[in-house]
């Protein structure tokens, strides 16, 4: 049975924005710097957090959030998704509302996520039955992935200071996100995947941010099992990736990356390590 989609609004902002600087030598110049805007998120009239983002797929990013916070059990729970940029507010109606919205709201976690990064309630909740698809990467794999996000055109290469999230199925870049934090990113990419009836097998997740516990139980109960970052990873994301079995991959930097954790999920190719690397035209 077709489940119903909600409806959205399709209001995307401008992502950088023009400001005068002055450098040591006391030049002035014009410098592309990322956008950042207040959203304030309404469920069924009632606010509930308000976001700090680029505001790139901001309906998106919403759909994601209410499905990442376990708020919503599916996307055929929500009516509908309005967002006006005019007055920084996103609407969300459900179709039968959120049982003990208040209670599920009433503890809230401030992360490390950069962009006041927030989740509701105990974190760990529900991580025992979870249930990663069996998923595999070869090194080969992992080079290309790196590479891909090397040669993407982003906001970050033109004005910096964003963080971005990918996600790949083998070597094909099905979608790439940025936002002001890492959290926004991948809440994003979790809205596209429930609309566009995406499965997680066999999807990788690349992050530009350090792999915490937030982000390692997002990408968990979005069902993926391979996770890839440029940075490094926290002591209570590699517990929680241990535990779940999930292919933690860090410092990933042209031929050089370090396997925290789901060792198993990676063929490894020594080989390929010391080989000159590629560079596209």
């Amino acid at each position: 049975m077709q489940h119903a989609k909600p409806t959205l609004t399709q209001v995307s902002a401008a992502l950088t924005h023009e400001v005068e600087v002055v450098n040591e030598l006391g030049e002035r110049y014009l410098l592309s710097i990322p956008s950042e805007r207040a959203l304030t998120v309404y469920v069924d009239k009632r606010e509930l957090i308000t976001l700090m983002t680029l505001g790139a797929r901001p309906e998106w990013l919403v759909t994601g959030y209410l499905l990442n916070q376990r708020l919503v059990a599916g996307v055929e729970d929500i009516a509908s998704v309005t967002v006006d940029w005019e007055v920084g507010a996103a609407a969300v109606k459900t179709r039968g509302g959120i049982v003990d919205l208040a209670q599920k709201t009433a503890r809230r976690v401030v992360t490390t996520g950069c962009g006041q990064g927030s989740v509701f309630g105990d974190m760990m909740d529900g991580v025992d039955q979870l249930a990663l698809p069996d998923t595999r990467i070869t090194q080969s794999e992992l080079y290309s992935i790196v590479n891909a996000i090397r040669l993407q055109q982003s906001v970050y290469k033109s004005a910096g200071s964003v963080h971005g999230c990918a996600l790949f199925r083998g070597e094909e870049m099905l979608l790439f996100v940025e936002d002001v934090g890492r959290h926004n990113a991948i809440d994003t990419i979790a809205g596209w995947m429930a609309l566009n009836d995406q499965h997680s097998a066999g999807k990788v997740l690349y992050t530009t941010g350090r792999l915490t516990s937030e982000m390692v139980i997002k990408a968990a109960q979005m069902g993926i099992a391979i996770v890839v970052s440029r940075s490094g990873m926290t002591q209570m994301g590699h517990a929680v990736a241990q535990k779940l079995g999930l292919c933690a991959i860090g410092r990933a930097t042209n031929r050089r990356f370090l396997c925290f954790s789901g060792a198993e999920r990676l063929q490894l190719q020594p080989e390929l390590a010391a080989s000159p690397v590629r560079v596209a035209a």
